[in-house]
């Protein structure tokens, strides 16, 4: 940064007073933990008493002392940005109608410039995450802190607004995690277990309202994550608005068959699967029953046998229905031989109904783990920390990927 040129310097400045008091704000944050952690003080709620509000004169005469290094992240900030425009406008200019889909976080870590800067909107001291069910028996606690309803409304929904403009700025879309979190959110206090938290509802109708107007504004299509303990009628008043629920291969089912794509929803976006579920392989292996054995989240020996009788049934059924798609033909391959049932499967979704299809990434590649395990911490599942098989220059290069993207491709125009 020393070393910038004067041009990017007089553009740094430019971006500084566009982006204006959320950017430095965040600035002076990094700045700020930085200095406290080098002291043992990671989270801002143990600073001293001076720096954990924004507005303080002692922020803002730290932020006077350590100017160059606030403009650095500043800097950061504006280094992403750029990049972000230039990978928009590169899958635009490559044929891309929409290029990048942001993802809308359902919180962030309470320990971070999000909350330090907006605590009168965020929920200190609540983690947010999901009640038992069939997929995690003992419930969910995310670690992270969300949107307070009452705060929104004291502030005109500022912080909101804010998140949304921003996601939408370099993206032709956002995809909206746990978009239940519109009308409610599981939230557990710290210290507690998942299975202790409440339901806390939120204003759905002015928070749709808002992602509707900002939708328009940026040109951007919204999807929302429309998947879990759904309440009754929520899927519809998503599409009232316009925003694309999403139709889950797994669980698009009409008793214990699973329906044809061409029935699906059109105003949803398919999905052979999502980062919090098993990817196609790994689904066809039992990989994922595997890892619920392996720690504990299958509730039990007789359950887990009832898991595995299940997903033996569920093979063939699945199977049957893409034969009749014609996404498949012939007996279903064997457990170890996921490729063929994903070559078949991206298949199959790509000739829904639905308004978009979206093929993961590990699913393209026929991978067996998926990238996330929801209720599971670092020591138990590496989240988010698996690598792809290849650089991104030669990911899709390989005979077999290139055969299935054809396909994807034929089914999605046929």
């Amino acid at each position: 940064f020393e070393q910038a040129a004067p041009a990017e310097r007089e553009a740094l400045e430019w971006f500084r007073q566009e982006r204006g008091d959320p950017l430095e704000t965040h600035a002076r944050f990094e700045a700020l933990h930085a200095e406290q952690f080098s002291k043992g003080r990671w989270h801002w709620r143990d600073w001293p008493a001076e720096l954990r509000d924004p507005r303080s004169p002692a922020v803002s005469a730290f932020a006077a002392r350590h100017a160059e290094e606030v403009a650095f992240h500043a800097y950061m900030q504006w280094r992403a940005d750029r990049s972000l425009e230039a990978a928009q406008r590169a899958t635009r200019e490559a044929g891309m109608s929409i290029g990048l889909i942001a993802d809308l976080a359902v919180g962030a870590d309470s320990g971070g410039s999000h909350c330090w800067s907006r605590q009168d909107e965020t929920l200190i001291g609540l983690s947010i995450g999901a009640p038992p069910d069939l997929l995690s028996t003992k419930g969910q606690k995310w670690g992270l802190a969300a949107f307070s309803p009452q705060g929104l409304r004291r502030n005109g929904f500022g912080a909101f607004l804010e998140m949304l403009r921003a996601a939408m700025r370099h993206a032709g879309g956002v995809r909206i995690d746990h978009a239940l979190g519109l009308r409610r959110l599981w939230v557990v206090p710290e210290g507690a277990e998942a299975k202790d938290g409440a339901y806390l509802g939120f204003p759905q109708r002015d928070l749709l309202r808002l992602i509707a107007l900002e939708s328009r504004r940026h040109a951007a299509l919204v999807l929302g994550e429309d998947l879990g303990t759904i309440p009754e009628g929520f899927q519809d008043e998503l599409a009232q608005v316009g925003i694309l629920g999403m139709r889950v291969l797994w669980f698009e089912r009409d008793g214990e068959r699973f329906t044809q794509p061409r029935t699906w929803s059109r105003s949803a976006a398919a999905m052979t699967s999502t980062h919090d579920l098993p990817t196609l392989a790994g689904w066809w292996a039992g990989r994922d029953l595997e890892w619920r054995t392996k720690l504990d989240l299958a509730g039990g020996p007789e359950r887990q046998a009832q898991e595995g009788n299940a997903r033996f049934r569920d093979r063939y059924l699945l199977w049957d229905a893409m034969r009749e798609s014609g996404a498949a033909q012939g007996d279903p391959p064997p457990d170890d031989d996921g490729a063929t049932f994903a070559d078949a499967a991206t298949r199959h979704v790509a000739s829904a109904a639905s308004d978009v299809a979206i093929i993961p990434i590990e699913d393209v590649l026929a991978l067996e783990e998926q990238p996330n395990l929801p209720g599971t911490m670092d020591a138990q599942h590496p989240n988010w920390r698996r690598r792809l098989p290849e650089t991104a220059e030669r990911l899709l290069e390989a005979p077999r990927v290139a055969a299935r993207l054809a396909g994807i491709a034929k089914a999605r125009k046929g």
